[in-house]
């Protein structure tokens, strides 16, 4: 890939026991499940040519979004960025999760296989009931309840005293400890598709997910470090961990189920600020080149409204007038977009070596990290608040800390800086137990432990 005329300088279990802390704490009253209510109506300039990646990663900000079946966009039409809703505080649950302790830590191996044993037994009683889809709050009445509880009875969730026909206090304790253990924003009550989902995943799933991530827990566990950043994909997190503890802990958006963000090991090697996007050959065939079409059949230009530049074969920059977007040669052109404030990159993006072109970046498209679910990307991870994770990063160059990684956002300037090749681990955690006992789910998205659609589908 050509080098633009960057300046270079040198120089975040998800253990989600960590949200539930502050949350069970705080929150005295359930709140209503905000974009997850399911009985509510809420709407929710250089010439030098690029070298398209031919890995099927990507960054697919803009084009695996609005270009995979999104608004379309024409010069002068409004901003296709998309901001975080205000003062929801499901979001807020979702977007500030806690530390908590380390995914991969390596107490975290006997407890995934106590936990395995626990799990056997379960299944060998024949698992739990099935809760019924139906809204369920403080106050509710009937045998959805007693369905509920002896679901979270079972799963260890509801101790104490507790009517099992009512949705009492123990109830709403019990619930928002299932949530919080399924990466779900505690809300302590049931009216939402992805908890109810959640719910009646079977306990036999629930033991494959335990027995195939401690396969993966056991091989990654060991060779962590000390310093390292951990993307659980399942999860859609991102972990900077430091001296066997969490220092950060991010949303993130990954790989939807037809282009997954693989799993790797690799060093964190670079940092780019305001860099170009150089798309990747999967999303011109699958992404570019038809909404190309779209716009060439209203007389429109697609690279003027994306800010974006096209190249031959030999290297030479296209007039968009000489694109012919029906015929063959178009999918032989480069493509990539410039800096600027709706860059699919966003405003920073940070390198590691690995055969599928993947990385960790920002995104204009700020409103999925507010999504209890996130598998929305072509295969690279779009980080909240990546500033700060780029700040840890650089941590020990005395040129970058937090507010000149800030004003990086502003100023356009591209700038590449070398880091210290942290360890970076792209890791497939589907499940998980930590020493206190907890037992930790997220979505088998990818179907690497389950055969069913079960564990996916919330």
């Amino acid at each position: 890939m050509p080098k633009s005329t960057d300046i270079i300088r040198y120089g975040s279990a998800i253990a989600a026991a960590g949200l539930a802390v502050a949350v069970l704490v705080a929150t005295v009253q359930p709140s209503g499940a905000g974009p997850f209510n399911i009985f509510k109506n809420k709407n929710s300039n250089s010439q030098q040519a690029p070298q398209a990646n031919s890995g099927g990663g990507g960054g697919g900000g803009l084009f695996g979004g609005l270009f995979g079946g999104g608004r379309s966009r024409s010069p002068g039409h409004e901003s296709h960025k998309s901001e975080l809703p205000r003062n929801d505080p499901e979001v807020a649950m979702i977007v500030n999760p806690g530390l908590g302790s380390p995914t991969a830590a390596r107490q975290n191996i006997a407890a995934t296989k106590a936990a395995i044993k626990k799990y056997k037994a379960i299944v060998a009683q024949g698992g739990w009931p099935t809760v019924p889809a139906k809204a369920m709050k403080p106050g509710s009445r009937g045998q959805e309840i007693v369905a509920l509880h002896r679901r979270l009875e079972i799963g260890g969730d509801l101790v104490g005293m507790s009517t099992p026909d009512r949705y009492d206090a123990a109830v709403v304790a019990a619930v928002k400890r299932f949530q919080v253990r399924h990466g779900l924003p505690p809300t302590g009550v049931i009216d939402s598709k992805a908890t109810i989902r959640a719910l009646n995943v079977p306990a036999s799933v629930r033991l494959a997910q335990l027995q195939g991530s401690l396969k993966r827990l056991q091989k990654l566990a060991p060779r962590t470090g000390s310093r390292y950043v951990l993307v659980n994909i399942p999860a859609a997190q991102v972990e900077a961990v430091e001296g066997g503890r969490v220092a950060q802990r991010h949303a993130a958006v990954v790989g939807k189920i037809e282009r997954p963000t693989p799993e790797l090991s690799s060093k964190i090697n670079q940092v780019k600020f305001n860099p170009y996007w150089y798309v990747p050959r999967s999303i011109i065939h699958k992404d570019l080149v038809p909404k190309g079409r779209q716009f060439a059949q209203r007389g429109q230009d697609m690279l003027a409204a994306y800010h974006m530049e096209a190249f031959d074969r030999q290297g030479n920059q296209l007039d968009p007038r000489q694109i012919n977007w029906f015929g063959e040669e178009v999918y032989s052109y480069n493509f990539r977009q410039r800096p600027w404030e709706e860059n699919s990159l966003g405003f920073v993006k940070i390198d590691f070596p690995n055969k599928d072109a993947v990385y960790l970046h920002d995104t204009p498209l700020k409103g999925l990290f507010g999504k209890a679910v996130r598998f929305e990307s072509s295969g690279c991870v779009r980080v909240h608040n990546v500033d700060k994770l780029v700040a840890w990063t650089l941590r020990g160059n005395p040129q970058w800390n937090l507010s000149q990684v800030q004003a990086m956002k502003h100023n356009r300037q591209q700038v590449n800086v070398p880091t210290k090749r942290i360890p970076v681990h792209l890791a497939y955690i589907s499940a998980w137990a930590t020493p206190d006992g907890r037992v930790h789910f997220r979505p088998d998205i990818y179907s690497h432990d389950t055969s069913g659609a079960y564990a996916s589908a919330y």
